[in-house]
């Protein structure tokens, strides 16, 4: 229990929950589970786990024992008064005598959430969410199937079509995308965040076409990369790209570029079996893999993998040789992760965490403003579209208002380059990532067939919306309202505009469809 506890503490920074079985996908690569911590906060746990520990022991040693030997064993009295004792401890277990049993919407109390996760007993949590995994039932149910399925179509349906105003010189680009690691809006000045932090990603936003209003759809890289690869919806609690079984059946953007008679690759520094990544680009039909393992130790930080500017580097020094166009190209960097281990400068300092988090991809910013420069003296960039857009949103640094809320999972998208019809242009319509890749093969006249959740961004429309999940919740918003809602406590978190009843209807038929869409697939 001390160790959970101390495990418990430091999840809770990087992940925003109390402990459950999402730690538990993560115990198969215990060196990169760890990876999120810091070494101070790896060095104080352990001290703080063995002092605990340690402590109590003691207190045993010379408290309860010696009263132990005033017990009389061996007496008949013993074994009714143990089964009484023992049978009486379901009572606690359950909560009392009510007709449901005690769970966590018991002692949710607060609109902070912060407050009702403080609440929670840790290991409770953990034990119950083990005795509770899915049992191939959908818990999100609100609606009957067919009035869920209508209530998404007929949200959907007018965002569609493409319009007609061009968007791109060409109809068949390179694409070249950059995912940038936990970017949130609230460090990018030109999306209206703080300034300084992104200073060349401000002014390339000046060159390219800027969506204002884009959202991730979850919190981690592995609910991140099936939303803007496969245009799916991450689950509450389950992690589908953790699930080999159930990745090779989603629709994959790299297949359908390939069949486009694009080239695909993937680069990313780090360990690709973390997450079960390896397994699910590979089913994703990505003829090459560049990871970690390409990367000399030395150039590692302690952590995840490789520096993004020897990432970048590498990058680069590839698509300077003779390439075969049309190419798409995926790179997913890593040096603004937790604990963020960077290379110079940290010009924020690291006396917050969130100071930490500005340095960092103040870092990685400096990084991808030297890409760009290098990208525009090649041949190919007169021809291409260069994508740049974070994995996911973040709570670092702190906001104001709920914790869950859209400010958390606010992002970048940028789209520049050559290929760019309209540069210096802002979309202000709301959309998600799983909007991406439906978008993009509107564009290059590809097939959208399997992309069943995802629209059109570029669709001009008070209907736009944008949907994502956290942790047993989910949140749904237009430009008009926004509705925040927890499974848990089953009550709106937040609940603001002229359209948030009907956000709350969207929102749980498209959990509740695409919930049940993960359990159907095999």
């Amino acid at each position: 229990m001390s160790l959970l506890l101390f495990i418990d503490a430091g999840l809770y920074q990087a992940w925003g929950i109390r402990l459950d079985t999402s730690l538990l996908p993560y115990l198969n690569t215990p060196e990169l589970m760890i990876s999120s911590a810091s070494k101070s906060q790896l060095i104080s746990g352990v001290i703080g786990w063995i002092a605990v520990s340690v402590s109590f022991s003691l207190l045993y040693k010379f408290i309860v024992i010696p009263k132990l030997a005033t017990i009389i064993y061996k007496s008949w009295r013993e074994f009714p008064a143990f089964l009484l004792i023992f049978g009486a401890l379901v009572i606690p277990i359950r909560g009392g005598f009510q007709t449901i049993p005690v769970n966590q919407s018991n002692v949710y109390f607060s609109e902070n959430m912060f407050a009702n996760h403080a609440s929670l007993n840790f290991t409770w949590n953990f034990f119950n969410t083990i005795a509770h995994k899915t049992d191939g039932k959908n818990p999100y149910v609100a609606f009957p199937t067919v009035i869920a399925n209508t209530i998404i179509e007929n949200s959907r349906k007018p965002l569609l079509k493409a319009p007609k105003t061009d968007i791109l010189t060409t109809s068949k680009p390179n694409i070249i995308l950059i995912l940038w690691e936990s970017l949130s809006a609230k460090v990018v000045g030109s999306l209206g965040g703080e300034l300084d932090v992104t200073p060349n990603l401000d002014c390339l936003s000046e060159e390219g076409m800027l969506f204002t209003n884009f959202y991730s759809n979850g919190d981690r890289t592995d609910k991140g990369i099936p939303a803007i690869l496969s245009g799916y919806y991450p689950q509450p609690v389950e992690r589908i790209m953790r699930m080999p079984n159930k990745t090779r059946s989603l629709t994959m953007l790299p297949k359908k570029m390939y069949e486009l008679g694009y080239e695909t690759s993937y680069y990313y520094g780090g360990d690709l079996n973390f997450g079960n990544m390896n397994t699910y680009l590979r089913n994703a039909g990505i003829s090459k893999i560049v990871d970690g393992n390409d990367f000399d130790e030395e150039d590692w930080n302690s952590k995840w993998g490789a520096h993004d500017d020897v990432f970048m580097q590498r990058f680069s020094d590839d698509l300077s040789t003779e390439q075969k166009e049309p190419f798409f190209k995926i790179a997913l960097t890593l040096s603004s992760h937790e604990p963020y281990e960077i290379k110079g400068e940290y010009k924020f300092g690291k006396d917050t965490e969130d100071n930490l988090y500005r340095s960092a991809h103040h870092y990685t910013d400096s990084i991808i403003g030297k890409f760009v420069d290098f990208a525009k003296t090649q041949t190919w960039y007169k021809n291409t579209l260069i994508v740049i857009m974070a994995d996911h949103g973040h709570t670092s640094p702190a906001h104001e208002g709920p914790y869950f809320s859209p400010k958390k999972f606010h992002i970048p998208m940028l789209w520049l380059g050559g290929a760019i019809k309209k540069p210096g242009t802002k979309i202000d319509a709301v959309s998600s990532q799983v909007d991406f890749s439906y978008t993009l093969l509107q564009l290059l006249n590809g097939d959208v067939t399997g992309f069943d959740f995802g629209k059109n961004m570029f669709q001009v429309h008070n209907g736009q919306y944008a949907h994502y999940t956290f942790n047993k919740g989910f949140g749904t918003l237009t430009k008009e309202g926004v509705f925040v809602f927890d499974f848990v406590s089953n009550i709106p978190i937040l609940s603001e505009g002229k359209n948030a009843k009907k956000l709350d209807s969207l929102g749980k038929a498209i959990t509740q469809m695409s919930y049940q869409d993960f359990l159907d697939r095999k």
